[in-house]
Order: C-alpha cells, then structure tokens, then sequence
C-alpha cells in the first residue's frame, strides 16, 4: 500500500480505460479505510485517472456506507464481493453498465421416426398445465450455449445428444430482474433414447410425434409455434442454422465459439449434421 504525504493510499491497478481497479481483500477499520480513501481519490485526480472501481469482498461490508458517501455507487453485486464505482472527470460517464442480459436455450432434439423430446415442468408458470414444450435452461456462467443445451436435455431428461447448431434466438426486455434475456433454439442430434426423467423439475417426459406435438392448442401462436414450425422444417426441408466453429477468445486467448452457417458459407466445409 502506498502513501500521499505518509497517509497510506488503497492499492490499485490501471484498467485499459484510464481508470483504476482496486481490489481490497485485507481486514481494514473504518477509519483507516476513509483516510486511505481520501488520498486515493487525490492522487488519481492529480493523475487524470477516470473511472475508479472498488471491489469489496462481503467481508468488508462494514465499508461500503463510506464509500457510498464520498460518491461511489453500486455497479453490480456476485455472492461474495460488490463492485462500487467512481467517474472523476467532469465529463460524460462512460462506464460501462452492468451485464444487461440472461441468456437461455432450449433444445429441439428430433429422432429419424419424427418424434421430439418434450417435457411438462414441475415448477414454474405452465406447472399443472398439462403443456408439453421443449426442454429449456439458463446458461450457467462461463458455460458455452452449446454446452449449455447438451447439459439441460441430460439433466431434464436422460438423454444424451450432440449438439449441431442454433436454428433461432429471441430477445425479450424486462423478464428477470429487470434483465433482458436472449433465448437460443438449438438442434441436437439424440445418442440415447432412454428417458430418465429430472423428478425436482421435471414432471413427464417422453418422445413424442411431432405432428402430435404441433397439434396441441398451446403451440397455434407466439413462439410455440415458430418452435414447432422450425422442427417441421427441419425435418422436411433445408433448413441451416449456424454452428459453432472454434475461435480464440480477444479476452483471454482461450477457445470460444463463432456461430455461423458454414453450409451455405463453404459447402465444402462438412457439418455435424444438417438433417435428423
């Protein structure tokens, strides 16, 4: 920890951005934080520095209210830390606002006799409806969409498939705490055909005709229908989606994934499969 005139200051890293990340993990009192605050805060403004981010672990909690007072506001809060920011400059803020969207799949999985993997939910809105839909998910963090669907249709049912491509998306504003949310439809091929069912979340499950499935009066309008419009399509007609080719990530070099339709893009170029 530094010192401005032998009053220490909070440790800190530059960002990218002109700014300065500090990420405080020692126990520290009341008083000391303030005055080590303070000095903080005039160093960086004689250093033209903008955005100030202060990351306090739920430990020091007792913290926050000073912070609050010289300025700070909430940006975002996980289980074991909150993030409070700082904009110095007497200019338009540009910090970033926090993560704006949820993102969740659902998994259309079509077996070669025409019959779809369908679930009715034990919790939810269509509880008790007797509806039958497609299994659905969120994307847990740092998991990858199609990684994602392999792991719903498992958990949900039992059945193990591979993952061939995103067929369709949809976004929708104000679902889950005021979130945005972006919905991806993906098409997996099924390796198993045994199901055993997510009894906490799952009340029935079963393989089911698709012409059964479309035929039910929940999937005539909205996005129940385009579902079952995309699974007939898909079955007797061409129908590309985009597929994930491996990339590195620009954040930390690690593979990610580009979706994109490599039928039409290069047909030379083989995909894990374009019919059931």
């Amino acid at each position: 920890m530094g010192t401005e005139n032998s009053i220490p200051v909070l440790p800190a890293a530059n960002d990218d951005f002109g700014g300065v990340i500090v990420e405080l993990k020692e126990t520290m009192d009341s008083n000391f934080f303030f005055d080590a605050l303070t000095a903080s805060m005039s160093r960086w403004k004689q250093e033209g520095k903008k955005g100030v981010w202060i990351k306090l672990p739920i430990g020091l909690a007792h913290l926050i209210e000073i912070a609050v007072k010289e300025g700070f506001w909430y940006h975002h809060a996980e289980r074991d830390y909150l993030m409070l920011v700082y904009w110095i400059p007497e200019t338009l803020c540009t910090i970033p606002a926090n993560a704006s969207h949820r993102v969740g799949i659902g998994a259309i999985v079509l077996t070669e006799k025409r019959e779809l993997l369908v679930v009715q939910e034990n919790s939810g809105r269509l509880r008790g409806t007797g509806i039958w839909k497609v299994p659905t998910g969120v994307v847990d963090e740092g998991e990858d969409i199609c990684v994602a669907a392999v792991r719903e249709v498992k958990e949900e049912t039992g059945i193990d498939a591979e993952f061939v491509e995103v067929v369709a998306f949809r976004q929708t504003h104000k679902s889950f705490n005021d979130k945005s949310d972006l919905f991806f439809l993906c098409f997996l091929h099924p390796l198993s055909f045994n199901i055993q069912k997510q009894d906490s979340e799952i009340a029935a499950a079963q393989w089911m005709p698709i012409d059964e499935f479309a035929a039910q009066p929940s999937q005539r309008s909205g996005l129940a229908k385009h579902i079952s419009d995309m699974c007939l399509t898909k079955l007797d007609e061409e129908y590309a989606g985009f597929t994930p080719v491996s990339v590195p990530s620009a954040f930390d070099n690690k593979p990610a994934y580009f979706y994109m339709n490599t039928r039409d893009l290069n047909p030379s170029i083989p995909t894990t499969m374009n019919k059931p």
